[in-house]
């Protein structure tokens, strides 16, 4: 695996410092209602792809999560800009305004989604991960979930396929803790989720997921097992969002000086911290760096701002494959 590098840890602040700018601009459009629907925050969870992506080799592999789904494309190349514009509809989007915030997608940098199905992304990603073998193609699919789509029937019928067909495919639960508003200890007999591995004799570990380097080292180990056809791993990336579940969410189910105590694990302090104690930087340098990340999410808000939302003709264009389908014709008709 590629070092710890100077350049890897100034990286990572610059793009985690955006991602966090990013996340709360989103926050501020939503609440003038620039962005409608459904918004998920990803606010304390950014070691996550940091660590991932330093670990894949990103000209072939591949990533699908759920509806919490804005930094993972970013981490893996999709233009923000791009991104900010699916969000509030605009036909420059990623998914050309149609999608919305939690159905981001990027073929051209193999990111899979994006999806608002609890757990639907799951087989899709053993799914991907088929492919890849069939094709030999050498890559690797990463596969986020939440902790409460651990609770989905899904997982195990794809834990199962995955370890008999070996595909190279590497689970990861975004356990933050809370499904919703329910804590994990509420919703099963056991709280150390990656154990889920062990029914399948699949290699499973929990790893401290507020670190990026902690979840680099796993995830780099995990990948190249599947790499070389040794099949998946299940990874349990033990986190916390600071932000409620959704916007909507009035976070009843925690107190105020829990989020406190969990902010002192900060992952963007964590790797500042470190950047200031081996000298890499100086605190003028780092704030400079954030006042760029500031600045470039200005520009898309900007970009978005500018974008023209998809012409009203579009509206079932990717409702139907069937170009001759009745439905169809029926309106054409009234």
């Amino acid at each position: 695996m590629k070092e710890f590098s100077k350049e890897v840890y100034l990286k990572w602040y610059e793009e985690m410092t955006m991602w966090r700018r990013f996340e709360d601009k989103c926050r501020s459009l939503y609440l003038k209602q620039k962005i409608r629907g459904f918004l998920h925050l990803y606010n304390g969870q950014e070691a996550i792809p940091a660590g991932f992506t330093h670990a894949m080799d990103l000209s072939k592999d591949s990533m699908i999560t759920a509806y919490r789904c804005h930094i993972h494309p970013m981490a893996m190349g999709v233009d923000p800009k791009r991104i900010l514009a699916e969000l509030c509809g605009k036909a420059t989007g990623t998914s050309g305004g149609m999608g919305g915030s939690m159905h981001i997608f990027s073929k051209e940098h193999r990111f899979y989604g994006g999806h608002g199905i609890v757990g639907g992304q799951i087989p899709l990603g053993a799914g991907i991960a088929f492919g890849d073998k069939y094709f030999d193609r050498k890559a690797v699919n990463i596969c986020f979930f939440g902790d409460g789509a651990a609770r989905q029937g899904s997982l195990h019928e794809t834990f199962n396929m995955a370890m008999n067909w070996k595909l190279p495919v590497v689970f990861v639960v975004e356990n933050n803790g809370y499904a919703m508003g329910t804590s994990v200890k509420r919703t099963a007999n056991h709280e150390d989720i990656y154990k889920l591995g062990l029914g399948y004799e699949m290699p499973c570990l929990a790893v401290d997921a507020m670190d990026p380097e902690k979840v680099a080292e796993a995830a780099f180990e995990a990948i190249e097992r599947a790499r070389r056809g040794d099949g998946p791993t299940f990874i349990e990336a033990r986190t916390y969002r600071f932000r409620g579940h959704s916007m909507s969410d009035a976070e009843p189910y925690r107190s105020k000086e829990e989020v406190a105590e969990y902010k002192k694990e900060d992952p963007i302090e964590i790797v500042k911290k470190r950047i200031l104690d081996n000298n890499w930087a100086t605190e003028d340098e780092l704030t400079a760096m954030e006042d760029k990340s500031k600045d470039f999410v200005e520009e898309c808000v900007e970009f978005m701002e500018q974008s023209p939302y998809p012409d009203l003709d579009k509206v079932y264009d990717y409702v139907y494959a069937q170009e001759d389908y009745p439905f169809i014709n029926k309106l054409e008709n009234n």
